[in-house]
């Protein structure tokens, strides 16, 4: 199987559509920042550093410090596609992550979204 066209992606390119789709409903860039960290264990400046540094997005998961433990309670649909379902560990740390933003945008509890 090929490589999908979006681990090869910048996140860079990519975090600012997070950004604008949590904006849209209301919520905020602090917001999507501290998802992010959550899932991925990067710090604000860490997280800053990997924008800056224009990595793709299997680089982004790759030097991700530590993926959060809880974060196999994240279920659902997300395009289509039951995140718990993907096959591919890289695919399925992307799916996460959209489905975090997306539960952002729909006004779901900051507590809830970081399923604490």
């Amino acid at each position: 199987m090929s490589e999908h066209r979006i681990f090869k992606t910048s996140f860079a390119k990519v975090y600012p559509m997070y950004v604008q789709k949590a904006e849209r409903k209301g919520r905020t860039r602090a917001e999507v920042d501290q998802i992010i960290c959550w899932l991925t264990g990067y710090s604000a400046d860490g997280l800053q550093h990997q924008l800056d540094a224009g990595c793709d997005i299997e680089t982004f998961f790759a030097e991700a410090p530590a993926m959060h433990p809880n974060r196999a309670l994240i279920k659902g649909v997300v395009c289509g596609v039951r995140v718990e379902d993907v096959a591919d560990p890289l695919m399925q740390q992307i799916r996460y992550l959209d489905k975090l933003i997306d539960e952002l945008a729909k006004g779901k509890a900051m507590e809830k979204i970081l399923r604490s």
